[in-house]
């Protein structure tokens, strides 16, 4: 296969981007503006393959997207490229709102002049795969694993600037279906986690903070439910969804893994403090701060779809990924190491008080 990967140098394209080129042979041609969450050291490992190749253009310029992919001829798009820390999204939304809105339909309008030229099986076999999140659906009522999952079919109802504009892209992508025969496919993801995740994300700053001897940030009273994804297993959901999902559908990718973040927090104290004893429990560093601005109370994905119409099924648990994911932070200092030099871990997100407002935590 020849595939386009949006993003392919951040958190999530990376993973996949490695997994198609390592694991399943394809040739690739990685898409990324290497804003601040790009980072070509994710794909260190198929630099020298020659199934590999980069370009470094922004999604929302026509004219590199036509020339890129007139010139590569994909078999598939796979449009991960995004702005995604909700915190950033709620002071500075325009980004996110030109990449995650401008520059998905630049892409859609691209795919939809390469994919009118082609003919017979080749325009048969073409995919675009639209990657969204679970955020777009809002917020879940119920404690730790309640009744309530996010379905393909839960409506709309996002809370920030971020799940917005996703949730504008998802509508278009299922437009540019209805309307011009694009075949689409969405997929909607719960929290990842595992290696190369840039470290303002909730478990990597725990992990580096906690290693750092620093305070472990937690929002509110640290009840907030996600659901955990250990991003591999991710990457080989959407190559699947890519290659046997259903035109015009959406599939949700979720790993059954709910957890309390003050729990997800309290587990990488207990892992680290195993693996590299302190002097005192880690736990002690936890902080509870002042929470985020429309902070959804809970996440949880219902896979049902994904696993038993495309066989595909989650390999980590939480326990199994979280210990994956703090031994390679301690082993791959060298990855990270840079990145803590330009963000050291400073709260984001935070809406400037006016008179009278209570001060909030730094």
């Amino acid at each position: 296969m020849r595939i386009i990967v949006t993003g392919g140098a951040g958190f999530i394209g990376s993973a996949l981007v490695r997994y198609l080129v390592l694991e399943k042979g394809d040739e690739v041609l990685t898409i990324d503006a290497l804003t601040y969450a790009g980072n070509m050291a994710s794909l260190k490992v198929v630099e020298d393959n020659p199934l590999h190749s980069f370009l470094h253009a922004d999604i929302c310029d026509r004219a590199a997207m036509d020339k890129a992919i007139t010139e590569f001829r994909p078999d598939r798009i796979m449009h991960l490229a995004a702005e995604s820390h909700v915190d950033r999204s709620i002071t500075g939304a325009a980004a996110f709102i030109q990449t995650n809105v401008i520059g998905t339909f630049t892409l859609l309008e691209v795919a939809r002049a390469y994919w009118n030229t082609l003919e017979n099986e080749p325009k048969a076999a073409f995919r675009f795969l639209h990657v969204s999140t679970d955020e777009v659906y809002g917020s879940l009522e119920g404690g730790l694993n309640g009744n309530t999952l996010f379905r393909e079919d839960t409506p709309y109802d996002p809370s920030s600037p971020y799940s917005a504009s996703k949730a504008s892209s998802d509508h278009l992508a299922k437009a540019w279906m209805r309307t011009y025969g694009l075949p689409v496919v969405v997929s909607n993801c719960s929290n990842n986690y595992g290696p190369y995740h840039f470290p303002e994300k909730l478990i990597p700053l725990t992990i580096l903070n906690a290693l750092a001897g620093k305070e472990l940030p937690v929002y509110g009273a640290g009840e907030n439910i996600r659901d955990w994804l250990y991003v591999e297993d991710h990457a080989r959901a959407l190559d699947i969804i890519a290659a046997t999902g259903r035109i015009g559908e959406t599939y949700n990718v979720g790993g059954r893994n709910e957890r309390k973040n003050i729990d997800v927090v309290r587990r990488i104290c207990h892992v680290l403090d195993r693996l590299v004893p302190g002097d005192s429990p880690r736990e002690s560093l936890i902080r509870f701060v002042t929470d985020r601005p429309g902070h959804d109370a809970r996440y949880a994905i219902d896979a049902t779809k994904l696993e038993d119409e495309l066989g595909w099924r989650a390999q980590e648990n939480f326990d199994s990924g979280i210990e994956k994911t703090v031994h390679w932070y301690l082993d791959n200092s060298w990855w990270w190491q840079p990145l803590r030099e330009a963000y050291d871990g400073e709260r984001l997100g935070l809406i400037a008080a006016t008179a009278g407002d209570e001060a909030v935590a730094p």
